[in-house]
């Protein structure tokens, strides 16, 4: 590969920096010597994860892989047994125009001790790919920009490395096996944790849980549990809750972000999503290691881990499809967009960025006030697409300011008709959230996302 030599010698020179940190001053020296060695881990894995050599690790890509060869050393040089080869498990994954991606997954196994239960498994998983390197017309001119995903997910990477470490240390306390899977093509339709559990692992009918890390590293912002409202998997959370815990997850009956405990859920495995949720830097090339709170994600680390211990010792989880079936709608009695058999479409697309193009950037009106005061930011905004496709409920969940979010609302409220959305072809209401950017040139025009 071509940047396989420039990665080993990140990595020597990762390790000499580190030998050497206590023999120089360096920049922000003072604050790492008060970092704890699990905060010094979790950095050294994000900023290694999101740096600008994997070139935001886009599924197929060379940093994608670069990544897997990264997490195989990473568990190696932890003592866990990995069973997959240094560049991962590979699979393909055919597109339209006819063409194969090439993606993989990495999975690694921690032995259990009980001889009733150690042929019985839960898998901890992370998704290892983001979007990649776009490109931004700037002025005329076609800029690139890497989506580091330093949040989504080098957090949910990193967390996962140092939960194995801290499982392989314990390894004894454990009566269940242990899977560690780093999923590859997560953000092509979850394909590479579809791939573990109906091509790779040929065990899957004996995984008894699934603990999914996901976009883990803006505690500021809440740290959440989501179990698609799982009685069992809900109970232990419960039951850890009246322990001593330096950090307390909340419970949510609605999905934070699609992520690859899906396809175990499609596999009726009880499963958990751990993440710190949505947050305004998601999918932009702000993305990056700066924005990450280290401290509360050592906290969650803590949490994790005692979850991770409780599930693997306890009873099966009982899985419920009618308890699925119902965390699917939303408060507002809708099923969430990307959890419709057919979802709704916009003159014939089903992709966000459609209406997104074709109608949001095409016909919103930058504030004047805002123009004049230089104001930019993202505006998340959710709306019900109902079994008309009449487009209504518009309601802002995070913002920048009053302006933007009154414009976001505007023009979401003003679509057109869509095409409804259909569960086991029914037309169903539907609920979808989108990022809405304002963003200012420099002679203060409207800038249109292209």
């Amino acid at each position: 590969m071509k940047k396989t030599a420039a990665f080993i010698a990140a990595l020597a020179i990762m390790a000499i920096a580190s030998l050497s940190a206590s023999a120089q001053y360096r920049p922000g020296a003072l604050e790492s010597l008060r970092d704890s060695e699990t905060v010094k881990a979790l950095k050294s894995h994000v900023g290694m994860v999101a740096s600008s050599m994997m070139e935001g690790r886009a599924a197929g890509s060379e940093g994608e892989m670069m990544t897997a060869e990264y997490v195989t050393k990473t568990l190696k040089s932890y003592g866990v047994d990995v069973l997959t080869g240094a560049s991962g498990d590979p699979f393909g994954i055919k597109q339209e125009n006819g063409d194969t991606l090439r993606s993989c997954n990495v999975t690694a196994f921690i032995q259990g001790t009980d001889k009733s239960l150690r042929d019985r498994y839960i898998v901890i998983g992370a998704r290892m790919d983001n979007l990649g390197v776009g490109s931004l017309t700037v002025d005329g001119q076609k800029v690139e920009k890497v989506f580091h995903g330093a949040n989504g997910n080098a957090s949910g990477v990193a967390m996962m490395l140092e939960l194995a470490r801290m499982l392989q240390t314990n390894n004894l306390l454990l009566r269940r096996s242990v899977l560690l899977v780093a999923f590859g093509a997560s953000r092509q339709g979850f394909v590479g944790s579809w791939y573990f559990l109906n091509r790779s692992f040929g065990d899957a009918a004996n995984i008894d849980a699934m603990i999914d890390l996901d976009m883990l590293g803006t505690g500021y912002n809440g740290f959440y549990a989501y179990t698609c409202s799982n009685a069992d998997m809900n109970a232990i959370a419960q039951s850890l809750s009246g322990e001593l815990q330096p950090i307390v997850p909340k419970i949510t009956a609605q999905e934070p972000y699609p992520s690859d405990h899906r396809a175990f859920y499609e596999k009726g495995i009880p499963s958990v999503m751990f993440t710190t949720g949505q947050y305004m830097e998601h999918d932009t090339e702000k993305d990056t290691p700066s924005i990450l709170d280290y401290d509360n994600m050592e906290r969650e680390l803590e949490y994790i881990y005692s979850y991770s211990v409780a599930l693997a010792n306890g009873p099966k989880p009982i899985f419920n499809p009618s308890e699925h079936a119902r965390s699917l709608a939303s408060s507002k009695g809708a099923i969430p967009f990307y959890d419709c058999d057919v979802r709704p479409t916009f003159y014939g697309s089903p992709d966000p960025k459609f209406f997104l193009q074709k109608w949001v950037y095409t016909y919103m009106k930058y504030p004047k006030e805002a123009q004049a005061q230089g104001i930019q930011g993202r505006v998340l905004v959710d709306f019900i697409i109902d079994e008309r496709g009449k487009v209504g409920e518009v309601t802002v969940v995070k913002g920048s300011d009053p302006m933007l979010e009154a414009e976001a609302v505007r023009i979401i409220s003003a679509s057109p008709d869509w095409k409804p959305g259909k569960v086991d072809g029914q037309k169903v209401k539907s609920e979808m959230s989108l990022y809405i950017d304002f963003r200012l040139e420099k002679a203060g025009r409207k800038k249109k996302d292209k």
